[in-house]
């Protein structure tokens, strides 16, 4: 159990943490490509028309998987949140940031995509369904919290943390209210969709999950080679003033 905890510290470090990221980084594009790529084509060409809401429908293909986004990404924020408070570890509060940036733009995206597909289906863009309603709390927590960060880590982690109230609200709200949004197709008990249907809607979240891995590997590195010049040069400033 030590052994992998300081395997896991050791990963942690600076220097560890841009030489493997640097490795893999070209590996998890192509295979994002390659994954969005195969999810377009089988979402556009391959999958049929829904018999009930013709073309219209195909706009679950981005919004379905986008909504899963910003409920795990928030989750990981909340996990890390948590390990920062614990660890004082600052990469803890850098990727809480950076989930915070990334969580923000998917849950924009999900109602975006949301009111486009609601407009055919309803006759409106928005209505203050609760599913609706708690997918923009969620974006206003994340914007809340990415706020907090750019202050006090502590605070922003304790907000994180507290925020989780609505993920359950968020998951749940179909069954536990009369919502006009459909209860959800898919879940631990099966599902009511084909599998044809399936195949490009798992292809585009698991691309999606690793277009998030590649913004945290690059903004990470970012910040890292940013805190090393920004040393270097205090230490040149130094130098020359003695």
């Amino acid at each position: 159990m030590i052994t992998h905890i300081n395997i896991y510290l050791e990963l942690l470090r600076p220097y560890s943490f841009m030489l493997y990221s640097r490795r893999c980084t070209s590996l998890i594009i192509s295979i994002c490509l390659f994954l969005t790529v195969m999810a377009i084509y089988l979402a556009t060409w391959v999958v049929p028309s829904d018999f009930q809401q013709g073309e219209n429908y195909r706009i679950i293909y981005v919004h379905v998987p986008a909504a899963w986004m910003s409920l795990l990404i928030y989750i990981g924020m909340a996990i890390s949140s948590v390990l920062f408070l614990v660890t004082r570890h600052p990469i803890f509060h850098l990727f809480s940031k950076i989930s915070a940036k990334i969580g923000a733009l998917f849950t924009f995206f999900t109602l975006v995509t949301g009111s486009f597909w609601g407009k055919p289906m309803w006759g409106t863009f928005w209505v203050w369904d609760a599913r609706n309603t708690s997918v923009l709390i969620l974006l206003f927590i994340y914007l809340g919290a990415l706020r907090f960060l750019f202050f006090s880590a502590d605070v922003a982690s304790l907000f994180v943390c507290i925020g989780l109230i609505n993920i359950p609200i968020m998951k749940f709200s179909v069954n536990w209210w009369n919502t006009l949004h459909q209860p959800s197709s898919i879940s631990q008990f099966g599902t009511s969709i084909h599998v044809s249907m399936l195949i490009p809607i798992f292809l585009m979240f698991t691309s999606f999950l690793l277009l998030t891995l590649i913004f945290l590997l690059i903004e990470t590195r970012q910040f890292i080679l940013s805190f090393y010049s920004y040393s270097i040069k205090n230490r040149l400033s130094h130098c020359e003033s003695d």
